[in-house]
């Protein structure tokens, strides 16, 4: 924290070498370097006339303090490389971010004065706007509660206002900064601000010619939910146009977009409170025409239309006023030929079509329905600072007279795509849905809105249709029958003995007009072929080593054995929701990929997020009700196939990453073809714990060889003729 020292009468600021680090918005082993090489023996003993380092005027030698017009005077000699230079053609300095850093300080500190952040805002952007109109020169034509709200600001705050004004050259520049700074003031307006990437995103969607900037022939927008106005100021000038209008319901922000917009010379964009005033003529039309009740205002529908609802994660899924309903409204609101983008929460494109269904999987079908949606972009996790438990996604809506893909929907994964090419994702997701295609199949593909046939994929089938549910695809440039032989033949080289049985393994390529259908997990759930077993929250206390043995995410990590980790019966009865597992039970851990373990003996409780799959006819098979020929499926390739790259690749979720049981998919295989397959891994499974036991072995051997020679107890020497 910055702190004040007296000295005499005049006060002067202090900052430490952190301070100095954030307030010029460096590194901090820039600012050690500058302290180094421009110490003043340093210089004195090479000749340099340049001004040294400041010397420290308080602190203590693990924490000095600096004067911090001392140190702001310094950093003016040292310019920000590859900087714009100003207006005035003079290169930006580290001085200049220093100051303007130290005085934003300073504000973040008359928060805790005025015990409000939001008043400081309201004040701090109430002198942007009086400044952005003219000032006192214009005041009649100004909102009473404008002026209002300017008279009553506080002159600490309105001094430092101005101050930062003449620094940055413009009072929309200022007001942009306030509202940045938020978070530090600890307000509440940062739970609903749009992050910055999603505004670069749908700026980048808009298009290059700046449909957001003045000029004639611009297209009209609405922006509904409009916040402070992130959407809007993404792009270019919005001043001078009379087609853009924005919807905010809140009091607050209301007030602090009139003022951004102000600050910004927007004086002709109008704000409504509900979507339902843009139905209504405007103030000025209705002094210029007469009152007509069925006369819309001129804008109830526009070219562009723009939405980010402040929902978060789980929100109003029964309520008929969910999320959805905003993107219901744009393209209602959208002209023929127009687009939408409303950011939705991914949970209303996830839940799964019950027999009865919620509103938000109503509201999803109706836009689908409708054709409406031209594409869905699953955002990168953690886009939104403040709601970081929240997974979001961008739909692209389009107007009734659009033509392109009609009948089809554009599949964007960007989260695998920010994961690919980085920060320059924004740019690459445009490109994307400009040509609609990606080099990566698993990142953007096109579906069909309703199925070709019986069992066609197709988003109308009642379950998720977020891009990392349904991007799945075969490996692409992988030939599946070279890679296995491939494998084969290093196995038998790095495993001599098992050569023979690794030889008598037939691969053969699947004949291309035999086609394997894939079922959903799901499917297979609701038809009670397979019973899902949840996991259970047992606590740490209740766990020894005595009883069942527990699995849970560490034995599923191989952190632990299983069976290490028991629960004793006793204490089990606490936990009546609790299954006991069966031989030929799958688990499953499902974050951050998946792993699949075959529970060969059964009697273990399973520890969220654990997760099982049994096999309803499993156990009348084991008991020999059922014929070996008619088994669907067994243990071994439920595992192998769950845990198959085609399902590893579904994953979602902002703070964890983790696929849907019901999402993941099986091939339809001949009852005799899964039993081969079963033969095969299980054997497979039998030679790599055979393996592995070699393995340990010989690392046991290696450590107490090294064991014994380091305590001299050993001296080991080779055989003679042994090589």
């Amino acid at each position: 924290m910055t702190t004040r020292v007296t000295d005499g009468t005049e006060r002067s600021a202090l900052v430490s070498l952190g301070e100095i680090k954030e307030l010029a918005e460096v590194g901090r082993p820039t600012v050690s370097n500058w302290r180094r090489r421009f110490a003043r023996d340093v210089l004195e003993s090479a000749g340099d006339r340049r001004p040294p380092f400041p010397d420290a005027v308080a602190g203590s030698e693990s924490r000095p303090l600096f004067d911090a017009e001392e140190m702001a005077s310094w950093l003016d000699l040292r310019p920000i490389p590859d900087a714009e230079p100003d207006e005035d053609g003079t290169a930006p300095t580290y001085g200049d971010r220093f100051r303007r850093g130290l005085r934003l300080r300073g504000m973040v500190a008359l928060r805790h004065e005025l015990g409000s952040a939001n008043q400081l805002i309201i004040d701090a952007l109430a002198v942007c706007a009086m400044e952005g109109e003219g000032g006192d020169w214009y005041r009649e034509a100004l909102p009473e509660q404008l002026a209002e709200d300017a008279d009553k600001a506080d002159p600490r705050v309105a001094d430092a206002i101005r101050e930062l004004i003449e620094e940055l050259g413009s009072p929309g520049s200022a007001a942009d900064t306030v509202l940045s700074l938020a978070e530090r003031l600890e307000s509440d307006l940062t739970t609903d601000t749009t992050a910055p990437a999603v505004a670069e995103l749908i700026s980048a969607l808009v298009g290059p010619s700046g449909v957001l900037a003045a000029g004639p022939g611009q297209p009209s927008v609405i922006n509904l939910c409009a916040g402070t106005g992130e959407l809007l100021f993404a792009r270019d000038d919005i001043g001078g146009r009379g087609d853009i209008v924005a919807v905010e319901p809140d009091p607050l922000r209301r007030k602090l977009l009139l003022y951004r917009l102000f600050a910004h010379h927007c004086s002709t964009v109008d704000i409504c409170v509900r979507p339902e005033d843009l139905d209504t003529l405007r103030p000025w039309e209705q002094r210029e025409f007469d009152l007509d009740p069925d006369r819309p205002w001129g804008m109830p529908s526009a070219d562009l239309v723009l939405a980010d609802p402040p929902y978060a994660s789980g929100e109003r899924d029964a309520d008929e006023e969910g999320p959805l309903g905003w993107a219901l409204e744009a393209v209602r609101r959208l002209k023929p030929d127009g687009r939408g983008y409303v950011v939705v929460p991914s949970w209303t494109l996830t839940r799964p079509r019950g027999s009865t269904p919620t509103p938000s999987v109503r509201m999803r079908e109706e836009l689908l329905n409708r054709d409406a949606v031209a594409a869905v972009v699953q955002l990168p996790r953690r886009i939104h600072p403040f709601r970081t438990g929240a997974e979001h996604s961008l739909l692209v809506l389009r107007g009734e007279a659009a033509m392109e893909e009609q009948g089809k929907v554009l599949l964007v994964d960007a989260d695998r795509i920010a994961h690919r090419v980085g920060g320059a994702w924004m740019r690459y997701v445009a490109e994307v849905l400009y040509t609609g295609r990606s080099p990566v199949n698993e990142e953007a593909a096109f579906r069909p809105v309703w199925p070709a046939g019986p069992r066609a994929e197709a988003l109308l089938d009642g379950r998720s249709v977020l891009p990392a549910h349904r991007l799945a695809a075969k490996e692409q440039g992988l030939d599946h029958f070279a890679a296995t032989l491939d494998a084969r033949r290093e196995a038998a080289v790095a495993l001599p003995r098992l050569k023979e049985w690794i030889g008598d393994l037939g691969v053969a390529r699947r004949q291309p007009e035999v086609r394997v259908a894939h079922r959903r997990v799901g499917e297979h759930l609701k038809a009670g072929q397979l019973r899902l077993l949840a996991g259970h929250r047992i606590r740490e206390a209740d766990l020894g080593d005595a009883g069942l043995p527990v699995v849970g995410r560490e034995e599923m990590l191989g952190a632990l054995p299983v069976g290490g980790r028991r629960i004793a019966l006793e204490d089990l009865a606490q936990y009546p929701q609790a299954v006991v597992t069966e031989r030929g039970d799958v688990f499953m851990l499902t974050e951050h990929g998946i792993r699949t373990y075959v529970d060969d003996a059964g009697g273990c409780v399973l520890l969220a997020p654990v997760q099982g799959l049994r096999i309803a006819a499993y156990r009348p098979y084991l008991a020999g009700e059922v014929l070996p020929e008619t088994l669907w499926m067994r243990p071994q390739p439920l595992a192998q196939l769950l845990a198959a790259p085609r399902n590893q690749q579904r994953s979602s979720g902002s703070l964890v990453r983790r696929v849907s049981v019901r999402d993941m998919d099986l091939p339809e295989l001949p009852p005799e073809e899964v039993a081969e397959l079963e033969a095969i891994l299980s054997e497979t499974e039998r030679q790599r714990a055979q393996v592995r036991r070699q393995l340990e072995a010989l690392d046991n051997l290696a450590l107490r060889l090294a064991a014994g020679v380091a305590d001299g107890d050993l001296a080991l020497r080779r055989r003679a003729g042994s090589t």
